[in-house]
């Protein structure tokens, strides 16, 4: 019996979505941008303490494989050849930082989470160290000093575990957000990893100078970083090295690897190339970014100043401003697996639906307007709005900083398969919210970045050769009267919150950046959470 023919499409780029709630592995058509089939796992997040987050670094590659094999054997059930995947792109959570050992490949410790709190004292020390006239930490890498960056994770890692200390003092250590970690692994790890990471990711540890692209020897002195545990740092397009085949994973195919932090791979698959430009993604949180162009801009109301990508070796750098608010999706996740509200995810939209309102509900540092006419429905419907509250506080600041008010958003990210909180952004921007009908924009990004890359020129980013996509548009539905008194209310709601916490221990952090206390959803709905406190005061 003759062999089945396989499909022949154009050349193939996949992409490695690595998030803080799963990986995903996605494969496109380079010609088409179609998504041709994907794999996903959720990864676990662990809590030892309060305001301590961690994960597995090992759990996060190992699922990696498995979306690469999984997503490999659903496309031989279509009957497409993997032989033709030419490249492979990594999206990854950025500031997530991981130390493990050179010649073991072992992790020294879990890697701390972008969201974890536990270096509020060690931002405390090191703030005293900066001239009140003359802050070079953020003129250099458009950061505030803060919990949030991987500069002062890395800092509390070398301080208390001994291990990393015991490595570094032996030349073994490397260190790497999570592109480092994946990519190093996966071309060959102990036997010829490649230890790299891009401009995008490097720029936001707070060790990277954003002028001059390079690590900075003064900020590394500052931190106390040994300069040698610092991985390359390369463009967001280019090859770093090769897959290493693990089990039967694509057999003898041979795939190129590129890296782009997580929201730069969004703005990329949004194509958002043009000064003001913005894109908003709902993941885990929610990041707000604005080509600025060739120019760094320095936000004069509280939002970052970060590289946005750089595609290519020998391609100019683009900067964007940046706006996050913590916790999005990850809201929904506390409502599923702490208060047992939902059974899953896509059951958020269900309840807010039955209701079409908070009914005065306001979620912030605590719960207000609750009465015995409450139920899990406005609370959910809630959960959705503060969300929403929280993207037009960064968005007035953007608009404010760039001095054009954006005309409509553009969103992806996994929240924006529900549609109550898209019509409830809309509504409370008062502009349309623009959502691609495939809204996998941070893995696309990824793609194209790789499928780009010089040597593997398989994917055109010239604007002439850009796939046209189908898009959906959320038009407001309320007056925009309505929709000013909603957003007063709620930052009335959150002035009035504001100092509840009278005492905290050493290790909770600052209630009022982040609240990692019990309650700490509700911080949810205040002030833009990142923004509006001393995130953004360094």
């Amino acid at each position: 019996m003759a062999a089945t023919k396989k499909a022949v499409l154009g050349p193939l780029v996949g992409a490695v979505d690595q998030g803080t709630s799963s990986t995903r592995f996605l494969v496109f058509n380079s010609k088409t941008a179609e998504l041709l089939s994907h794999h996903q796992v959720e990864i676990k997040q662990e809590f030892p303490r309060e305001g301590w987050v961690e994960q597995d670094p090992k759990e996060i590659l190992n699922s990696v494989y498995e979306c690469v094999e999984k997503t490999c054997e659903k496309l031989g059930q279509l009957n497409i050849d993997i032989s033709n995947i030419k490249a492979i792109g990594v999206s990854n959570q950025r500031e997530t930082t991981v130390v493990w050992d050179k010649l073991t490949g072992e992790p020294l410790y879990n890697a701390v989470v972008w969201l974890d709190l536990r270096t509020q004292s060690t931002v405390e020390i090191l703030s005293k160290r900066i001239p009140g006239n003359n802050n070079f930490v953020k003129s250099k890498t458009g950061l505030p000093l803060s919990t949030y960056f991987s500069a002062v994770k890395l800092r509390w890692i070398l301080d208390n575990v001994k291990k990393v200390q015991k490595a570094v003092k032996e030349n073994r250590a490397l260190f790497g957000t999570i592109d480092s970690w994946l990519i190093w692994s996966l071309t060959g790890g102990v036997n010829g990893g490649v230890h790299c990471t891009d401009v995008t990711n490097a720029s936001r540890t707070m060790l990277f100078n954003i002028h001059s692209l390079e690590w900075d020897k003064e900020l590394c002195e500052f931190f106390g970083i040994p300069m040698q545990i610092l991985p390359n740092v390369r463009s967001s397009s280019e090859i770093y090295g090769l897959m290493v085949k693990k089990k039967k994973i694509f057999l003898i195919v041979i795939l190129h690897f590129q890296c782009l932090g997580d929201q730069s791979a969004a703005l990329v698959g949004q194509m958002c190339f043009q000064d003001g430009q913005a894109k908003n993604t709902y993941g885990t949180g929610c990041f707000l970014l604005c080509n600025t162009g060739r120019k760094c801009v320095f936000s004069e109301h509280g939002l970052l100043t970060t590289v946005a990508y750089k595609l290519g070796r020998d391609k100019p750098v683009f900067y964007a401003l940046e706006g996050s608010v913590a916790i999005a999706g990850a809201v929904t996740r506390w409502l599923r697996d702490n208060l047992g509200i939902i059974k899953t995810s896509e059951e958020i939209e269900k309840l807010a639906k039955e209701v079409g309102t908070s009914y005065g509900l306001l979620k912030i540092l605590i719960i207000c307007g609750l009465t015995q006419f409450t139920n899990k429905c406005h609370i959910a419907f809630a959960a959705l709005e503060a969300v929403c509250f929280q993207t037009r506080e960064i968005l007035d600041a953007m608009n404010r900083d760039c001095g054009i008010p954006l005309s409509h958003l553009q969103v992806d990210g996994g929240m924006t398969s529900n549609k109550i909180l898209m019509q409830l952004q809309a509504d409370i921007l008062y502009i349309p919210v623009v959502k691609p009908s495939m809204p996998e924009t941070t893995a696309l990004g990824a793609a194209m970045a790789a499928g780009a890359a010089e040597g593997v020129g398989v994917w055109s980013l010239e604007p002439e050769d850009l796939s046209a996509v189908t898009m959906e548009r959320f038009e407001p539905q309320i007056n925009a009267e309505e929709s000013e008194i909603r957003y007063s209310t709620w930052k009335k709601a959150v002035m009035k919150s504001m100092g509840w916490v009278t005492t905290q221990s050493p290790e909770s952090g600052d209630p009022s950046i982040f609240c990692s206390l019990p309650l700490g959803f509700f911080i949810v709905s205040s002030m833009v959470m990142l923004i509006a406190s001393r995130y953004i005061s360094g």
